[in-house]
């Protein structure tokens, strides 16, 4: 994350995700009920805000920074940060679904923590490890998740077409302790404060059954 540790605050600003102020999505039309604490494994952009946000959402009981869709021998920050080696940004939430439901979870993941319309960037980071992306455990993952992207695009829910791929969860591989909560632990870096914070915000506004205040942390 050097490069955006380095950008000036005025090229984040500009280049913020728009999708922190889109407003709340339909709820998905498919979303059975499950049984048993169960994980949900999703990319989209940096993982120090999609940890953030989902930190704060009511039922989840953990989120991880990691590494997924690639091998565990790539799985280090520095290689990730290559882009050319496979595994993107991703956080692996474990939930109450008696609580919080799978369909939910990308509820949020789309309304508030991600634009699921770029394509391997996400606000001012860009490259493949940046990419949106869903990576199912099982089949009724893989059901909800497609039927909601559609279901999103039909009703013409964003601009332009949802380029979240779906793919199966070959592995999640734990980030480095010094990423893990870096929101919860750095508002006030430039970074946080500008691309990240406004996501909190929004799902605290968009979401209020939902909402936590006291972050569940993962260290």
């Amino acid at each position: 994350m050097s490069a955006r540790v380095l950008a000036t605050a005025a090229a984040l600003l500009a280049a913020a995700c728009t999708a922190a102020v889109a407003g709340p999505l339909p709820a998905p039309a498919y979303d059975p009920p499950a049984a048993g604490v169960k994980t949900a494994v999703l990319s989209g952009g940096c993982f120090w805000g999609v940890q953030g946000v989902f930190e704060h959402v009511r039922g989840v009981k953990k989120v991880w920074a990691g590494y997924a869709g690639g091998k565990r021998a790539t799985a280090l920050y520095e290689i990730v940060g290559s882009g050319v080696t496979g595994p993107a940004e991703s956080v692996e939430i474990t939930y109450d679904p008696a609580q919080i439901s799978y369909g939910q979870i990308l509820r949020i993941f789309f309304s508030v923590a991600t634009d699921p319309t770029e394509v391997n960037r996400q606000g001012p980071d860009e490259g493949p490890q940046y990419r949106s992306e869903i990576f199912y455990r099982d089949a009724a993952q893989k059901a909800v998740a497609g039927r909601y992207i559609a279901q999103l695009n039909g009703a013409k829910a964003f601009g332009r077409p949802i380029a979240t791929r779906i793919d199966p969860d070959t592995g999640f591989f734990h980030a480095e302790d010094y990423h893990q909560d870096y929101l919860a632990h750095h508002p006030e870096a430039p970074y946080i404060a500008i691309n990240d914070l406004p996501k909190v915000r929004a799902l605290k506004a968009e979401f209020p059954t939902l909402w936590r205040e006291a972050p569940v942390l993962a260290l």
